[in-house]
């Protein structure tokens, strides 16, 4: 069996997910050695993700290390994958996919509904903020970045009363204690590929593709590539305020989309059903375009490029 080397972020949960990836080819007969790359998302911890404004903050030095033959084979949070990959690579599998919702965590608030008014709300995603403020627009949304446990420590510090994380996140590392509420897609439209893991690899390389087949999960790559088709037709990343949530429902496919303003005060939703997960992402991207979308984007890439930083 083959030798194979795995490109991976040095965070907590990024290693929890190549080493997850390692399990499972070394039950399939194979060698596996993981080789940590430290990102530019990673060396950018105090500015918030919406406005750095690089494409492929979390996957461009991996993607060197595998143009260059230094490992075979990358595992990410497929959310984080741009859409646009380069043409020298592909997604050769997407992993069954963990829950794709997002949740709300506090010590002491059991949900969203519950908080006083005038909370302070942790997080540095402009989607949840601008569904969080459509709701509730007394909340205080606060920058929060760093990996998930980081992120918790903050919390139980007493600097925030609630924070939102991914529900992938949290549960692959047992930090589940002070989740109250698994915030509903109708309220929190996840992100584009929430929860689910894509394995890159040089496009072209047969053998391994072929030995990464197994990985593969159909429903997964159904959901996912209809969300990201959404996100490309949209023409945003993974930091703008834009959900996309695709399920499968008797044979067919449900997409959610929603497009907002950061400060929440406005928000469109639709959903659609098809049987084509591209067509399907793209007929509803362009919807949402069409019924005020491209004016909140165009609004949206303003906002990030200007707004100061937060302390």
């Amino acid at each position: 069996m083959a030798h194979l080397r795995i490109g991976s972020r040095g965070s907590q949960l990024a290693l929890w997910q190549a080493n997850h990836v390692a399990c499972l080819l070394r039950e399939n007969g194979h060698e596996v050695e993981i080789e940590i790359i430290k990102t530019t998302g990673d060396k950018i911890t105090d500015v918030a993700l919406s406005k750095v404004g690089t494409k492929g903050m979390f996957t461009k030095e991996i993607e060197e290390a595998l143009s260059t033959g230094r490992v075979d084979l990358a595992v990410h949070s497929l959310k984080d994958l741009p859409t646009e990959v380069p043409q020298e690579f592909e997604i050769a599998a997407i992993t069954k996919r963990d829950n794709p919702l997002d949740v709300f965590v506090s010590p002491q608030f059991a949900g969203v509904e519950g908080l006083r008014p005038g909370a302070r709300v942790g997080t540095s995603s402009l989607r949840r903020q601008a569904q969080l403020k459509a709701f509730r627009p007394d909340l205080e949304i606060h920058p929060l970045r760093g990996n998930v446990d980081t992120r918790l420590k903050k919390l139980e510090s007493g600097a925030y009363d609630a924070i939102i994380l991914a529900a992938a996140g949290v549960t692959r590392l047992g930090l589940t204690a002070l989740v109250r509420q698994v915030l509903p897609a109708d309220f929190m439209c996840p992100a584009a590929a929430q929860g689910a893991l894509g394995i890159e690899i040089r496009r072209g390389e047969n053998v391994i593709r072929r030995q990464l087949a197994f990985l593969d999960n159909r429903e997964a790559r159904q959901t996912t590539s209809c969300e990201r088709a959404l996100l490309s037709t949209l023409g945003g990343g993974c930091q703008v305020p834009i959900g996309a949530f695709a399920e499968v429902r008797a044979g067919r496919l449900r997409l959610c989309g929603v497009v907002a303003t950061p400060d929440g005060s406005r928000l469109l939703r639709e959903s659609r059903e098809g049987e084509d997960p591209e067509m399907l992402g793209i007929e509803l991207g362009k919807s949402l375009l069409a019924h005020g979308g491209e004016a909140i984007l165009a609004e949206v890439y303003g906002y990030a490029a200007v707004t100061p930083e937060q302390p």
